[in-house]
């Protein structure tokens, strides 16, 4: 080899081995700026696809209720039902408009349904009452009360089992019960063991039509007080029946008929002036001490 071979030889040995170093520096350099970074997480498998839970069953709607009635004295029963009742100072039988239910002074008396008051007040033959308007034009009365619940005034809403008033017997009212009523949008009385707890989801499905139908037998009512409205009523009736009697003996035994005729008006004016009234079934009493009234047919 000669001297100028060997002479360009060292300058491009000499930059190979700079290039080497500079090599082996920036890898140096490369690897410390890598472990100076911080660890990063090593992907993992993908996550597994989670399953919805099956959707709940759609469960089948409630039907809509137009009106729902219930008692509005749970746990009593009807001692004088709807239809044709003669009481005892009446000449002949009339329409019982309601019904009667047994119950003790100061019990609860409950909204039949959910409705508006119409009237809450008293008069002399409903006595303490309130009236309560409900779905196409049905309304309900609760009559011969004790009391009228304080908080209820015209136009108030209220719902079915809601306090409207208490058990008393007031008015022309034989003993504590309450009187109980449903009438149409014309006021025409209906019966309404065809309502009590019994729910209507249609204007088609109220019994309106059957619930004014009544039969023509006419039910004497057993009483355990006559009403002092009543009692002069009950005294001419029972006089007048006495002296028809006395007619009847003279008819058959004239020298009887004028001691007949003394004892049986002075039987009448006795008769009248009594709650129990002499030759009626015997009623039972009350947990308040006082008989009750009953219907026989």
């Amino acid at each position: 080899m000669t001297d100028l071979s060997l002479a360009q030889d060292g300058p491009a040995r000499h930059w190979l081995f700079d290039a080497a170093l500079g090599g082996i520096a920036a890898l140096g350099a490369i690897t410390l700026a890598h472990a100076a970074l911080p660890d990063l997480p090593r992907a993992g498998p993908p996550p597994a696809a989670r399953i919805a839970p099956p959707a709940p069953a759609p469960q089948p709607a409630e039907p809509p209720v137009l009106i729902a009635f219930q008692d509005p004295v749970p746990g009593r029963v009807v001692v004088s039902p709807f239809g044709l009742r003669q009481l005892p100072w009446e000449e002949g039988g009339r329409l019982h408009a309601g019904v009667d239910i047994q119950a003790n002074f100061g019990e609860p008396v409950r909204a039949a349904a959910d409705g508006v008051v119409v009237e809450a007040g008293q008069n002399s033959s409903y006595g303490r009452y309130v009236a309560l308007k409900h779905a196409e034009g049905l309304t309900t009365f609760y009559a011969h009360m004790g009391g009228v619940a304080q908080h209820l005034r015209p136009g108030l809403a209220v719902k079915a089992g809601q306090v409207v008033g208490k058990i008393g017997s007031s008015g022309t009212s034989t003993g504590p019960h309450l009187h109980f009523e449903i009438r149409d949008r014309r006021d025409r009385p209906l019966n309404p063991s065809l309502f009590l707890g019994r729910e209507f989801a249609e204007a088609d499905d109220l019994p309106l039509r059957k619930a004014q139908r009544f039969g023509r037998t006419v039910r004497i009512a057993h009483v355990s007080m006559i009403p002092q409205s009543k009692r002069a009523l009950m005294e001419a009736k029972l006089e007048r029946e006495a002296a028809e009697k006395a007619l009847r003996l003279a008819e058959r035994d004239p020298k009887a008929a004028s001691v007949g005729a003394f004892d049986a008006a002075s039987a009448a004016r006795d008769a009248a002036t009594v709650e129990k009234m002499d030759g009626l079934k015997v009623l039972p009493i009350g947990e308040d001490g006082r008989p009750r009234g009953q219907i026989s047919s």
